[in-house]
């Protein structure tokens, strides 16, 4: 069990993850949101900045669980950020809730999105900009915007989108400057393949361990 107030690791992130059996287009998206996150934490923690790498990390993971729990959780029925905020908070997650909360691109429409850009913590933005960077692999913020338009036609208004992509602007002006480095440059720190590995791993010992125990007690045939 993960303890009130921690950040779980890398394979207890995966395993949450994967225990909620997500889609494989919600695997991939997660996946690359966590690298691209995590590339940015290790930039800005070489240059001296103070970034809790481990939270970036499994925050960024986590950040789209609400899209994944069951539809009778009482998260499933929260604005998308609040229910992940929501779920993992309820499951002793304090840190990594903070940090996804605000990570919709929503969030840049509602009133004090330029107060949020202003005082969000180093782990919050990150997690917001890697989710702006990265639909199914990273890409340009253009290009996430575009991905947008297309798949929510309805979605926003012209201006709702111009004031979302100026907001997301700033964003990225922000996040690069600390990581010291141009947006066309960022990258991704590969460490969720083996996470996940480790993770389908531990499930499978445990569940070859449970039925090895169940076996162990049933009483053998008579010969």
């Amino acid at each position: 069990m993960i303890d009130a107030m921690s950040v779980p690791s890398r394979t207890a992130a995966a395993a949450l993850l994967l225990a909620l059996e997500p889609p494989p287009w919600h695997l991939r998206h997660a996946r690359a949101v966590a690298e691209v996150a995590a590339w940015l934490a290790a930039r800005c923690a070489d240059r001296g900045i103070a970034v809790d790498r481990a939270l970036v990390e499994a925050a960024a993971l986590l950040h789209d669980v609400d899209k994944a729990i069951p539809s009778g959780d009482p998260a499933a029925a929260l604005p998308h950020g609040e229910g992940s905020a929501a779920w993992l908070a309820g499951r002793g997650m304090a840190e990594p809730a903070a940090v996804v909360a605000g990570h919709p691109v929503t969030r840049l429409l509602v009133d004090g999105a330029d107060a949020w850009l202003a005082t969000a913590t180093i782990e919050e933005l990150l997690v917001a900009y890697a989710d702006k960077r990265a639909g199914q692999r990273l890409e340009s913020m253009d290009a996430r915007f575009a991905d947008w338009r297309r798949r929510y036609p309805d979605g926003w208004s012209a201006g709702d989108e111009t004031l979302a992509r100026a907001r997301a602007g700033v964003l990225e002006a922000t996040v690069c400057a600390r990581a010291g480095v141009a947006p066309a440059l960022v990258g991704r720190l590969r460490w969720t393949g083996r996470a996940l590995r480790e993770a389908r791993r531990t499930a499978a010992a445990a569940e070859w361990g449970t039925a090895g125990a169940v076996g162990a007690a049933w009483p053998e045939r008579a010969a």
